[in-house]
């Protein structure tokens, strides 16, 4: 098939290589020129694991190209993917000036039937939207259908390929058809191609991030509440875990979620509650509480230095929002840092991926270190903000001997108790036993 996808960005670039990979004929869209420069001369712009070898063989094979010419895609293309930003406004809405400024434009370019796919993820009602702002200029026969896009940073490729679900809101015979017929190849193994309108598919994406957002963020709570009567949370999680009606994934408790998802999604969730007279209550406590977690270990830090953190050097492990990502909006590493240097801290960094992206939003605030143990070199305390699997065997004789102080606040709990008792470390992580 023919296809075209407006919006180069995480999502954008993501599904055109993975739709290039099972022999469609893929053109991007990007208005960024040198990035599609770039990306033509097979420069990933992104850190995705994986994506990298398909880009470069889809590239090769001529199955996936690059524009900046909208109207000459769009002409070329049976099926149009609208993978364009939705960043929150100042009230918190999803901002859709981006997705509907495309879709004024192509109902001045389209000349035959297309099928228009929302797969930004959007509010209820914007498949509606969009297809007012095409048919204003039309005069062919077009759909539009909400395709909410589940991929996981750091194993997009992967959940492209071999989807648990694909879900398609169209109430269209003919785009119903067309669709099927593009998502065989990705749902062999029997998966379900889940049919539902357009609205019931705009809020599954919403209700699924959000419903994540708050088990990450009951974790959290009970993991404060382990630290203020003597529980150990990884106890509690496995009791809790085993329970199939609960589930083992997301109730690894931590300093907070971030990322391009879930603190943009649920906000816009409830904002559209809000529009919609049902205000969720249960979103308004998430946000507070993952908000309040991000620096949750500041006072720790801070009890240990009783009080005083002015010029103590702290290292940082990890900067992205999460590992195998060098996506960093969000990060809770940030807002860690932030609080350290207003408190007069000094503050040296590493991340395997993400260091130039922070160094774009911090400049020479931090420092930048070549490799995890140089950034501990004669730090008062070492400070672990995401689970790359890199920091979570390290030579701990080394590191002893790089740290001034033996002391790690673990935020996202990586180490073993006994463990780190033997190794004689002072170690304070999220909702167990301080090691002191």
């Amino acid at each position: 098939m023919k296809i075209a996808v407006v919006g180069t960005g995480y999502v954008g670039l993501v599904t055109g290589t993975c739709l290039a990979e099972t022999g469609n004929d893929v053109i991007c869209v990007d208005i960024d020129a040198s990035k599609v420069e770039k990306m033509k001369s097979g420069i990933v712009p992104i850190y995705e694991p994986h994506l990298d070898v398909i880009f470069e063989r889809n590239i090769k094979q001529k199955r996936l190209k690059f524009t900046t010419d909208l109207e000459s895609a769009v002409k070329k293309a049976q099926i149009i993917f609208l993978a364009l930003p939705t960043p929150p406004g100042e009230d918190g809405s999803a901002d859709l000036s981006y997705v509907l400024g495309v879709a004024d434009q192509l109902g001045k370019i389209i000349e035959d039937y297309k099928v228009i796919i929302d797969k930004s993820t959007v509010p209820v009602g914007t498949a509606e939207k969009v297809h007012a702002a095409v048919a204003a200029n039309a005069k062919v026969d077009f759909d539009v259908v909400s395709n909410p896009e589940f991929l996981r940073e750091g194993f997009a490729v992967d959940d492209f390929l071999k989807p648990d679900r694909v879900v398609i809101g169209t109430e269209s015979p003919r785009a119903r058809k067309i669709l099927e017929e593009l998502y065989k190849p990705y749902v062999r193994q029997g998966n379900p191609i889940i049919f539902m309108d357009e609205k019931s598919a705009e809020l599954t994406k919403y209700a699924a991030n959000a419903f994540l957002a708050t088990k990450i963020t009951f974790m959290n709570e009970i993991a404060n509440f382990c630290e203020k009567v003597g529980a150990d949370v990884d106890m509690v999680r496995a009791g809790i875990g085993s329970d199939t009606r609960i589930g083992k994934r997301f109730l690894f408790p931590g300093i907070g979620y971030g990322g391009s998802c879930f603190p943009k999604d649920v906000q816009a969730l409830s904002k559209s509650g809000i529009e919609a007279g049902y205000p969720f209550q249960i979103l308004d406590a998430v946000m507070k509480v993952n908000q309040e977690q991000k620096t949750s270990i500041l006072p720790k830090i801070e009890d240990y230095f009783n009080g005083d953190l002015k010029n103590k050097k702290i290292a940082i492990w990890g900067l992205a929002f999460k590992p195998d990502t060098d996506d960093i909006r969000e990060a809770p590493a940030l807002y860690i840092i932030e609080e350290l240097i207003k408190r007069g801290a000094t503050v040296t960094a590493y991340d395997p991926e993400a260091m130039d992206n922070v160094s774009k939003v911090l400049g020479n605030k931090i420092n930048y270190a070549l490799n995890m143990y140089a950034a501990a070199e004669e730090a008062d305390a070492l400070v672990i903000a995401t689970e790359w699997s890199a920091f979570r065997t390290p030579d701990f004789s080394k590191l002893a001997k790089k740290l001034k102080n033996k002391v790690i606040f673990d935020g996202r709990n990586l180490y073993d108790l006994e463990q780190m008792k033997e190794q004689g470390y002072y170690y304070s992580s999220i909702g167990r036993t301080l090691i002191a």
